[in-house]
């Protein structure tokens, strides 16, 4: 098929793209800047360059390349665009990343719409932000927090409106887990081989991680099938902050985390920070294995992160 990757040169986007051109597809794949059209090149895709943010723009970059299928995997959320992560201030950090999938959202929906595209899939989040109620570990008919009343909401809830509109047309919306793989968690790993990354309170909050490879080959079958629907698209163990933590401190060759009580962390980190380790709720794949027959590479972080940081 022709596929159009909105956001192909980013961390996911750079695991998927070579995966659909392995399995024979004409991928078109977008970027912001020009000095990554020779990385897209190699990867195997005809490079754009594209403002997401840009109706215009999107509608050149879509009817030229007359895909068969759009992909959203656009986000702003690397230091070059977004600067020194802030988790105390999501709806700040997350700012350009927001307009993507609301504004961006629009803009590709309105270009498939124009060419014609019979088919859509977008980027949505399932790590920690499963609803309150119930058990630990939630389904895609599992409602999602999203966090009111705190920085978080902007987020969370624009998430919320891209399921909305993608859903509508018949699209799909991969829910990814908390990414890491190359590149992914770059950022975080140095914290924690600085002790800067404590576990808060108990550290009970459990999260869904994913490798991106493992992403790409659930995101390629997706495309494939013309899947149509939600699909949280996590590994295998959905676990606490206080087990995938010090794990990944012991694979990072870091001394274990410090502990820090909620008070401490709320002021410093923020409420997502809090929530995310004391409250959050993770997800399962029962339904994108059983749907799509995806086999994961990495069913745990256990493994993905002892290889990646060997």
């Amino acid at each position: 098929m022709r596929v159009f990757v909105a956001g192909g040169s980013g961390v996911l986007g750079r695991r998927l793209v070579p995966q659909l051109v392995a399995g024979g597809h004409q991928v078109t794949a977008t970027t912001t800047s020009r000095s990554k059209l020779g990385l897209l090149s190699q990867l195997g895709a005809r490079g754009v360059v594209m403002d997401g943010l840009d109706a215009a723009s999107v509608g050149e970059a879509v009817a030229s390349a007359e895909p068969e299928v759009i992909m959203h995997q656009m986000t702003a959320i690397s230091m070059t665009h977004a600067g020194k992560p802030d988790i105390k201030h999501p709806d700040k950090w997350f700012a350009i990343t927001n307009r993507l999938r609301s504004e961006g959202t629009d803009h590709l929906l309105g270009a498939a719409e124009a060419s014609g595209v019979p088919h859509f899939v977008a980027q949505g989040y399932a790590s920690w932000n499963g609803a309150l109620e119930g058990g630990w570990v939630k389904t895609e008919e599992d409602p999602l927090n999203l966090m009111e009343g705190t920085a978080a909401y902007p987020g969370l809830a624009i998430l919320r409106r891209v399921e909305e509109k993608v859903l509508e047309i018949g699209g799909a919306v991969l829910r990814y887990g908390a990414f890491y793989g190359p590149g992914a968690i770059d950022d975080q790993v140095t914290l924690v081989r600085k002790r800067q990354y404590p576990l808060v309170g108990g550290g009970g909050g459990y999260s869904s991680w994913i490798h991106l490879d493992d992403a790409a080959s659930a995101t390629m079958l997706a495309v494939e099938q013309k899947v149509r629907g939600v699909f949280n698209i996590v590994d295998d163990e959905p676990a606490p902050a206080s087990a995938w933590l010090p794990y990944l401190a012991e694979c990072a060759g870091a001394k274990p985390p410090r502990r820090v009580p909620v008070w401490l962390a709320r002021l410093l980190a923020g409420d997502q920070a809090v929530h995310m380790m004391t409250q959050g709720r993770a997800f399962s794949n029962a339904k994108a294995k059983r749907e799509l027959g995806w086999q994961l590479r990495y069913p745990s972080w256990r493994v993905g992160f002892k290889e990646e940081l060997a």
